[in-house]
């Protein structure tokens, strides 16, 4: 923080410490001049104006009795609620479903109390109540033409009531909202979805819902395992084995029972584990699934395959080929386009003479 930020801090704290003294002050005035500053101007002064608004003492006394009243009044109608209360919670461990009911009807007794207790405490005050259900009856009317939407969440909050449609404590999927029933009051129903949160949605707005608490839901787990296991030796090796991770993992209704090979992928075939337990447990129960399945794939030496490729190299053949000689083939020339002629050749053929052979003669 830098020094201009600690000096607004500062000057912001003096400013609260001084009006909060100006308003003790006033009000110490206000209640003790009278006492302090007796038969003195300056107590008529305090009297007349800041005394009108602190003047505690003389009020309590003109209006003891109205006080009291009131307070009787608060005691009472928080006395009777505390006890109706009491007693519902009482009926709510009996059966789930009156829970929901009982804490409707807290919420509609809360608003009925505090209307009850306003127009209690203003008849103590002297104010003629029966002038203002009156005028309230026709408010009411005024109202409720243009408070549609709010009657239609009061309607709609009944009819999820009394309907059992959902209760406090089941699992609702509302489009892509999933989430836990927390409250439903009134007016509005409050989710609790998976991180925490709480969705607070209308009664009227509520519509498509899922309820997934009503049966039995299926936690399912799907682990690869690899294709050089014997798949004869591993089912045996998990029909052996159920029982030990059922005992392991008490959250589980049913089950869990080995379904199979469920598809066969790249690396691995992918098997099937499926348990029954509640949708509240459903995605606790998985995960310890998934981690005592782990523990025994280890114990036994089942091999959990990773994402592998594997690679063929296709053999090279060396092709013998023959050489083969291709047959000349004379393409007839083109004409050139040339002027030049070219001269036929000539050939002479020089026959030699024949040289006479002697005869020798024979001499008789």
């Amino acid at each position: 923080m830098n020094n201009s930020a600690k000096q607004r801090t500062f000057f912001e704290k003096l400013k609260t410490a001084f009006i909060s003294l100006l308003i003790v002050i006033c009000f110490f005035l206000g209640i003790f001049s009278s006492i302090i500053f007796p038969d003195t101007q300056f107590s008529t002064i305090i009297a007349d104006t800041v005394g009108k608004f602190f003047n505690l003492a003389e009020f309590f006394t003109n209006n003891y009795y109205a006080i009291i009243e009131t307070f009787t009044v608060m005691i009472f109608i928080w006395l009777v609620y505390k006890a109706v209360a009491i007693i519902m919670s009482w009926i709510v461990k009996i059966r789930k479903k009156s829970g929901t009911v009982i804490n409707l009807m807290l919420n509609a007794l809360k608003y009925i109390s505090l209307v009850v207790a306003f127009f209690l405490v203003l008849s103590a005050w002297g104010v003629e109540t029966s002038t203002l259900l009156a005028s309230a009856g026709i408010i009411a009317i005024a109202v409720s033409f243009g408070a549609q939407s709010l009657i239609a969440d009061i309607l709609a909050g009944i009819f999820i009531v009394f309907e059992n449609q959902f209760a406090i404590g089941d699992v609702i999927q509302i489009g892509d909202f999933r989430g836990i029933v927390k409250v439903i009051g009134i007016r509005i129903t409050k989710f609790e979805d998976i991180n925490g949160d709480i969705k607070i949605i209308n009664n009227s707005e509520i519509k498509g819902a899922i309820n997934s608490s009503n049966l039995l839901s299926q936690a399912i787990c799907h682990i690869d395992i690899s294709y050089n296991q014997n798949i004869n030796e591993f089912e045996k090796i998990m029909r052996n084995n159920l029982d030990s991770i059922r005992e392991s993992i008490p959250l589980i209704k049913k089950g869990p029972f080995y379904d199979g090979i469920e598809k066969f992928q790249e690396s691995g075939m992918t098997i099937r584990v499926v348990a029954w337990v509640n949708e509240v447990d459903r995605f606790f129960v998985i995960r310890q699934m998934n981690k005592q399945l782990r523990l025994l794939f280890e114990k036994k030496n089942v091999e959990i395959p990773f994402p592998q490729i594997v690679v063929h190299n296709a053999p090279t053949t060396r092709s013998t080929t023959k050489k083969t000689t291709k047959p000349k083939t004379t393409t007839a020339a083109k004409p050139s386009t040339s002027t030049k002629t070219t001269k036929p050749k000539t050939t002479t053929t020089v026959k030699k003479a024949a040289t006479p052979r002697k005869v020798a003669t024979a001499k008789s």
